[in-house]
């Protein structure tokens, strides 16, 4: 295994896709689950916008596509939308979120999917040197470098914030 003992105990379809990768990762546990970006970045003792925020949006004929955009920001649908060619797009409900990608509502990750989807990833992504993306479990959130994650995702690179954000 790749990463460090501490993360040993943690094994969920997106610690599987990194170990598979032969990536390098470090786990964040927290003690309890938390409800919001800003609490989730307290209780692991880092910056929301050093973690990556997975959204999944549907468009009118029911064509699915990840956005993923730093923790302090709000995706823009239309973007989105605007990148892949789709009609309007919408937030996934929690009961398409965990069907589509295997994940609840907070835990989503775009690594370790029943299968593939579109993804796109925010300009300001490619700011930092590493992020954190959920690890699938919501108790726990992974390090991982932008450049690992880029090579097994494979998104799409645009400016998908909405303007109002930092």
């Amino acid at each position: 295994m790749v990463a460090s003992s501490a993360s040993m105990s943690l094994h969920t379809a997106v610690t599987a896709t990194l170990d598979m990768a032969g990536v390098t990762y470090e786990v964040l546990w927290q003690s309890q689950a938390t409800q919001s970006i800003t609490d989730t970045a307290a209780a692991r003792g880092i910056l929301p916008a050093r973690m990556l925020k997975t959204l999944l949006l549907r468009d009118m004929g029911n064509q699915y596509a990840l956005a993923c955009v730093p923790g302090d920001c709000q995706v823009d649908p239309r973007r989105v939308r605007e990148q892949l060619a789709c009609r309007r797009m919408t937030l996934a409900d929690a009961d398409k979120v965990r069907a589509m990608t295997g994940y609840t509502l907070g835990t989503v990750a775009p690594l370790g999917l029943p299968r593939p989807l579109p993804i796109v990833f925010e300009e300001r992504i490619f700011d930092h040197e590493s992020v954190t993306i959920s690890s699938g479990d919501p108790h726990a959130g992974l390090w991982v470098k932008v450049t690992d994650l880029v090579a097994l995702c494979q998104p799409l690179r645009a400016a998908i914030c909405r303007d109002d954000t930092p």
